[in-house]
């Protein structure tokens, strides 16, 4: 991270120019680097977020039920989501990392990129308010909103439904392994039905991780006409 050019990133990447630049500064630090690190306005950018998306979700699907307002909600607030944007925007290349951070690869972990990306939105919305911080996310946010021809259903929740339509037991979900260091792990879960079928998957988070097995499952079991 360069202070004397980080003005001018922020600026591009905003759309606004930054007043209290070490308020970004902040929000641009992982806690590998020893210092004062982005957590707090990661936590505060989440919930500008989610409140943003909800509000326009509710806005543009005037009759569409609670159900499907979630669905659609879950996956544009989703850490993958984040990431996307972060990556789109080219972020997680102004993030200080410390040495065994940047080693173990985390310039390229999407838990970081995702975090960094709430936290720069929590820093947008102290620094400029929140209609700054809601243009901001809306223009960003826009092709993912327009590009939900419909509501997507969440893995998980696919696979519980065809268990539950063909009698069979519910999914159960286990932990393989959890390999990587605490700022970019990366878990493998299994996934079974009963004696039917199972597969596993990786993820950058548990939650990652059951999605991704949810998925390849439904996936085989669809393949195979079950």
């Amino acid at each position: 991270m360069n202070r004397d050019t980080l003005p001018a990133a922020l600026a591009r990447i905003t759309g606004q120019a930054p007043r209290d630049l070490d308020l970004y500064v902040q929000a641009l630090t992982h806690g590998s680097s020893g210092k004062a690190d982005y957590q707090r306005l990661e936590f505060l950018g989440d919930r500008v977020l989610g409140l943003t998306i909800a509000a326009e979700l509710y806005a543009r699907y005037p009759v569409a039920p609670e159900g499907e307002l979630s669905s659609r909600f879950n996956a544009l607030v989703s850490g993958e989501a984040c990431a996307v944007v972060a990556r789109e925007l080219d972020l997680p290349a102004l993030v200080e990392l410390g040495p065994q951070a940047v080693g173990d690869g985390g310039r390229h972990s999407d838990n970081i990129a995702g975090d960094v990306m709430e936290s720069l939105i929590g820093a947008l919305f102290i620094d400029a308010g929140m209609d700054a911080a809601r243009a901001f996310i809306l223009a960003q946010w826009e092709p993912m909103i327009a590009g939900q021809v419909a509501a997507p259903k969440h893995p998980k929740a696919a696979l519980q439904e065809w268990a539950l339509a063909r009698g069979r037991r519910p999914p159960e979900y286990s932990i393989v392994s959890r390999d990587g260091p605490d700022h970019a792990p990366r878990f493998t879960v299994r996934v079974s039905i009963g004696k039917l079928a199972e597969v596993s998957a990786e993820g950058a988070s548990k939650q990652a991780a059951e999605k991704a097995a949810a998925a390849a499952l439904l996936a085989k079991l669809e393949g195979t006409g079950e």
